[in-house]
């Protein structure tokens, strides 16, 4: 009983946070159908993978100077209501600039409520149960990637791309109604919250490149890591073109290798949450990022429905340990005074780097064939993160861990 009520909070955000992982799933397979039913172009779908980044890159210059000085739970329970509004509006935009201005707006939402739940996680989880939380929330999340497709896929086939859209903001609506259960873990002062100019902004930066000057190896860690996966994002930009057109799957093996990729990640967050306890956190780093690396090497060389299975499934399995690995690194060594403004600016250098690399692959597949830039991108991966494994692992430095 004690350990139940310890761990009654933690349990209750993480079905908050899976269940919104659901709808976001759901959401969108039924956004990308509804796109396409509306415009007939592929192009309009492909534009769906930019709105994210190119909001980030607008948004995450103040968002954490917002988000920093008021109630996270409350942010975050804001964020879920708007998505649950703009998704059930979606049916009814008749034309297609208006479903890009709701998308916006979701992606606005998102933006605030990925460094908002970043620091509620670290706010109300205590350190020693961080590790086991976040496995379990990469469990949550990769059964999520699983459940999320089939249960949108399933409703769209049983009723319609409308009605799956108006259930699926029942989810977010759930995930807000479970946040309300859970206790207020700030003391916020409304008369000393700071009123939001660029000013304000200005001074905030400040704060977060003073951080990173001050805590230089936590910066390379975090900064290597994003920027390294920003390798994997390029490499899924093309994941349809180069599965289909160049090793040849149809579209029921790419169906199912998405499927299998699910179930590795699945079966790899299961046994991390049983076990993250008994594994070191360099070493979730570690092996996790270079095992996920390991996988994409294999798929970038792939011939065959089998090889690519083999590659997904080990990416897949480690992809789950290494995220659980470097969220718990970074809650338990950014103060949670400043996670709000310094997560939002790692986020807005992600969102950078992500439109520069869709741009650049794009172009470099044109001049050169998608193989070669696939089989560069996974083995400049793979030597980086060899070298940022390397980092991680130097005895002097364990004491960030």
């Amino acid at each position: 009983m004690i350990i139940n009520n310890k761990w009654k909070d933690p349990l209750l955000l993480l079905s908050s946070i899976g269940i919104s992982s659901i709808g976001d799933f759901i959401y969108l397979v039924a956004i990308n159908i509804i796109v396409f039913q509306l415009t007939g172009s592929a192009t309009a779908v492909a534009g769906l993978w930019i709105i994210g980044p190119l909001t980030n890159i607008v948004t995450k210059f103040w968002t954490g100077s917002f988000i920093e000085y008021r109630s996270k739970r409350k942010i975050m329970i804001g964020t879920y209501i708007i998505r649950a509004v703009f998704i059930f509006l979606i049916p009814f935009a008749s034309h297609m600039a208006v479903i890009y201005v709701i998308l916006v707006i979701l992606s606005v939402a998102k933006a605030f409520y990925n460094p908002s739940s970043m620091t509620y996680i670290a706010i109300l989880v205590p350190r020693e149960k961080r590790k086991r939380f976040n496995s379990i929330r990469s469990f949550a999340s990769s059964g999520a990637f699983i459940v999320g497709p089939a249960i949108g896929g399933s409703l769209i086939l049983i009723t319609s791309v409308e009605m799956t859209l108006w259930m699926n903001a029942l989810f977010f609506l759930i995930s807000a109604i479970l946040l309300l259960s859970l206790p207020e873990k700030e003391n916020i002062d409304r008369e000393s919250i700071p009123t939001l100019t660029i000013a304000q902004v200005v001074r905030d930066f400040t704060v977060v490149k003073k951080f990173m000057l001050n805590n230089k190896y936590i910066s390379f860690i975090y900064l290597g890591f994003i920027i390294i996966m920003i390798f994997s994002f390029a490499m899924d930009a093309q994941e349809v073109v180069f599965t289909q057109h160049v090793v040849g799957l149809s579209e029921f093996e790419y169906s199912l290798l998405i499927s299998i990729t699910g179930i590795g990640s699945v079966v790899g967050a299961f046994l991390l949450s049983i076990f993250s306890n008994k594994i070191s956190l360099r070493y979730m780093i570690t092996i996790g990022l270079i095992m996920m690396t390991v996988g994409y090497v294999i798929y970038a060389f792939s011939w065959s429905f089998i090889s690519i299975v083999t590659g997904f499934v080990v990416l897949g399995f480690f992809n789950v340990i290494l995220n659980a690995g470097i969220m718990t690194f970074y809650q338990n060594n950014v103060s949670v005074d400043i996670m709000g403004r310094v997560t939002s600016i790692y986020d807005l250098i992600q969102s950078m780097f992500q439109v520069i690399f869709i741009l650049v692959i794009g172009i470099a597949a044109d001049f050169v064939s998608l193989r070669l830039t696939i089989v560069t991108l996974a083995l400049v991966m793979l030597l980086s993160s060899i070298i940022f494994s390397i980092v991680v692992l130097k005895p002097n430095k364990k004491s960030f861990y």
